[in-house]
């Protein structure tokens, strides 16, 4: 096989599906003029919304004795307005037949509930409210956290009012705070969380990390408050140690 035979055999396209925000005008009475008149105002009161927006005219609504809709007319109207009409939708015969001259889609009547919508309302909605975070009550110890044990706050904060031993370690998603020594290891906002502090009594700690940064033992000694009350905090990427 020939290389230009394998190159026509390579697709050129891509048939996908598409949840397009399309607008629908469903039209009640053949007046244009008054639709004119009516467009005019809504166009005053919200130019954005009618640039190029796609349209769906949904004319099976119309009254039964209303058969002398020009079809050709009420898309100028549209247009004129910035309406692109994409489709009608309609099942009365002169309709669809008015609609094929026009090479223009015929979309079956729906049954689905349609919402009206008023154009700039956009502007007045609430803005949703983010999620609210997993947020648990704080976790309290009051013994001695001994070598080799873990203390974990899922959620929230961690509160030590004993001494923290060397080999331990205290991890929270918030803060930690130790009402006495820390000589093990101390990790706050351990999923992320760059705002969570570490406070103690007395800084004599393997390593303390807030969101992922972190300092150790050899680094801690160097800091003129090491042994005094101190708290830490991340700013940028940077540990802060200061004076409680």
């Amino acid at each position: 096989m020939s290389q230009a035979d394998l190159l026509d055999q390579d697709p050129v396209f891509q048939l996908k599906g598409s949840m397009l925000a399309i607008t629908i005008m469903e039209l009640v009475h053949d007046d244009l003029e008054r639709l004119d008149r009516q467009l005019t105002d809504k166009v005053a009161q919200a130019p954005a919304f009618f640039q190029n927006t796609p349209l769906v005219l949904a004319l099976d609504k119309l009254p039964e004795s209303q058969t002398t809709l020009d079809l050709a007319a009420l898309m100028a109207v549209c247009r004129r307005h910035g309406l692109r009409t994409l489709a009608i939708r309609a099942s009365r015969a002169e309709l669809v037949a008015a609609a094929d001259a026009l090479d223009l889609p015929v979309l079956p009547p729906s049954g689905a509930r349609e919402r009206p919508i008023e154009p700039g309302g956009e502007r007045k909605r609430e803005p949703e409210k983010p999620a609210q975070p997993d947020v648990r009550p704080t976790r309290v110890i009051t013994t001695p956290v001994r070598g080799g044990q873990q203390v974990y706050a899922p959620g929230g904060d961690l509160l030590v009012l004993a001494p923290v031993s060397p080999g331990a370690e205290l991890l929270a998603d918030g803060n930690i705070h130790v009402y006495a020594p820390l000589r093990g290891r101390a990790l706050a906002g351990v999923k992320g969380n760059p705002a969570a502090r570490i406070f103690c009594q007395q800084l004599a700690a393997e390593l303390v990390s807030v969101a992922g940064q972190y300092k150790v033992a050899d680094d801690l000694r160097r800091d003129p408050l090491w042994g005094q009350a101190v708290q830490i905090n991340l700013s940028g990427d940077v540990l802060n140690i200061t004076r409680l």
